[in-house]
């Protein structure tokens, strides 16, 4: 799913320029004064244990393939962000970082891949606040959160991808993102990681030449090479390369479903988790169509840029910024349907071509262990509809509101909803995301058909406590998935409160429990399509067959109507 981004902040070289300026200033000013080491103007003060005591006066310092990397310790925990773990020219595959000399610092973001220009806050931006960085299309880069960057032990490691489709995005987007607290609550690796995005990860310019064979993989070709790197390096941080989990959130969902229909992952990964995305619906498209449309939007944004085939190499040159606004004309002026196969996000998707994607999962995805679920509400919740007032209304709103949206069905729907949700009020239906439970069941129903592995399936439906009660939102468990719940930014919004943390606790608890073991355990059962267990996680949090369906077929055949007019 698409996710909505707040306003670009870029900084510029009129404030760099003015920053040297000032000083130049201050350094004439101060011409010929002695400045003292740290350790010498301590040890004159009496200060020096202050000086010897601080946790990175000697930061962490580990060897990879490519060379020495300083990162920086935080509490208990190790951290090393940025760290380069390919490169590669535009629209071309990525290929292993160049070794360097001496010691690189790993102690800032790395640059985001460019994405289409924000012009205002997206709506969920106070319970989900969001962060911009600078953006490059060199941002083949990841993030290490270890509690001990040592070879003699061996941690399970949990590989994040970020959302936002195939097209925004970035794995320092969110502040809930940050794996400090998840590696240090579980004791173990967690790695972060940027990728190609939109049409510098996914055109396809096949038609015109070898060198572009590829081209509409680069952005899934840069995280089989970010895994590919954990599978070397990941041993120096404490991480097990033979127990790496692979998890993501809506567009990250899908990319972690992708991988499993790529031969070139084989390997490369062990368990998986889709949150809130990953459909595995890829046996319905037939590769021929879908490339033929992914090479017409190609073609349709040659021609928005004055070009043609012949001059196909030029495409490297042009600024990413007109790159983009002709792809997105063109996806536009091709009617691409939104959120279809090869339409998503502008129509910057990963497509099947029974080559580099398959449309089956691959043989070896059969041994793969899959949690997979969804949240309450996704984008149908009180973020962004109804009064603010569902748990203030009266009996006769309440009824009132129902009739409004499910007519004479409603007494079914409400007798179906109680049965399903026996803890949540009855008017909680009408931000009942039900269209996307199907989609989930379909997928843990496909990976069954050959898998050697069992599936696991979840609904988070716990309702943050301000503006009335916000329901299960899209990316509302991915604080507690991290242990974040505290964090200073999304605290506000959890309220951080005895129950939140509670619930972190035993999501967190769950994705660590199936990281290790490939059992989130915790109360889980395995689904099947004839018991669909399923761990609802809320203030009680409990796991049961959740048998939906009914209800979605009652809350489909009436169309929702009038949803979202409370």
């Amino acid at each position: 799913m698409r996710r909505r981004k707040s306003l670009q902040s870029k900084p510029t070289s009129m404030n760099r320029r003015s920053l040297l300026g000032g000083a130049v200033a201050v350094g004439g000013a101060i011409a010929g004064m002695a400045v003292e080491p740290a350790t010498a103007l301590a040890a004159r003060t009496g200060d020096t244990a202050k000086a010897v005591d601080s946790a990175n006066l000697n930061p962490p310092v580990v060897q990879v393939a490519s060379g020495k990397l300083r990162g920086f310790r935080d509490g208990k925990t190790s951290t090393f962000l940025g760290i380069p773990y390919a490169e590669a020219e535009r629209f071309e595959m990525p290929r292993p970082v160049k070794p360097w000399d001496g010691v690189k610092n790993a102690q800032i973001w790395g640059p985001v891949s460019p994405v289409p220009e924000q012009n205002r806050p997206g709506g969920d931006d106070f319970v989900f606040p969001h962060r911009y960085w600078l953006e490059n299309e060199a941002c083949q880069v990841l993030n290490v959160w270890t509690q001990n960057a040592s070879a003699s032990v061996k941690k399970p490691v949990l590989f994040w991808m970020h959302g936002g489709g195939f097209t925004n995005g970035s794995s320092m987007e969110s502040f809930g993102y940050d794996g400090r607290n998840l590696s240090e609550f579980g004791d173990v690796v967690v790695v972060s990681v940027n990728h190609r995005l939109n049409i510098i990860g996914t055109m396809d310019l096949s038609a015109y030449g070898a060198q572009y064979e590829n081209s509409r993989y680069t952005g899934m070709a840069d995280l089989v090479a970010a895994l590919q790197w954990v599978q070397q390096n990941i041993a120096q941080f404490g991480g097990d390369p033979g127990n790496v989990t692979i998890f993501g959130q809506s567009g990250g969902g899908s990319k972690v479903t992708r991988l499993m229909h790529m031969p070139a992952a084989s390997g490369l990964f062990h368990k998986a988790i889709a949150q809130s995305g990953g459909g595995l619906n890829y046996r319905t498209v037939e590769p021929a169509t879908a490339i033929k449309r992914q090479q017409t939007i190609a073609a349709a944004t040659l021609k928005h840029l004055g070009l043609d085939g012949s001059q196909i190499d030029k495409l490297k040159k042009v600024p990413y910024k007109d790159l983009i606004i002709a792809g997105t004309a063109a996806t536009r002026e091709l009617a691409q349907p939104a959120g279809g196969r090869g339409g998503g996000g502008g129509g910057w998707e990963v497509i099947a071509d029974d080559k580099y994607v398959t449309r089956e999962l691959c043989d070896w995805a059969d041994t793969i262990p899959l949690m997979a679920g969804t949240v309450f509400s996704e984008m149908q919740g009180t973020l962004s509809r109804g009064d603010g007032r569902k748990n203030e209304w009266s009996q006769a709103e309440v009824d009132e509101n129902l009739t409004k949206a499910y007519g004479e069905k409603k007494a079914q729907v409400a007798a179906e909803f109680q049965k399903a949700f026996p803890r949540k009020k009855v008017q909680d239906v009408l931000y009942f995301a039900s269209a996307s439970r199907p989609t989930v069941k379909q997928t843990l129903a496909w990976k069954l058909e050959k898998s050697k592995a069992p599936v696991w399936n979840y609904l988070f439906a716990w309702e943050y406590p301000v503006n009335g009660g916000v329901t299960a939102f899209h990316c509302s468990e991915i604080a507690f998935v991290f242990h974040n719940v505290t964090e200073p930014h999304i605290r506000v919004a959890t309220g951080g409160g005895p129950a939140a943390l509670a619930l972190q606790d035993k999501v967190a608890g769950a994705w660590l429990s199936f990281a290790r073991t490939g059992n989130p355990g915790a109360g889980f059962k395995p689904w099947t399509p004839a018991e669909p267990n399923t761990m609802v996680f809320d203030t009680v949090s409990e796991c049961k067959p959740l048998r939906d369906d009914q209800l979605i077929t009652l809350i489909g055949d009436t169309g929702g109507r009038g949803r979202g007019a409370a």
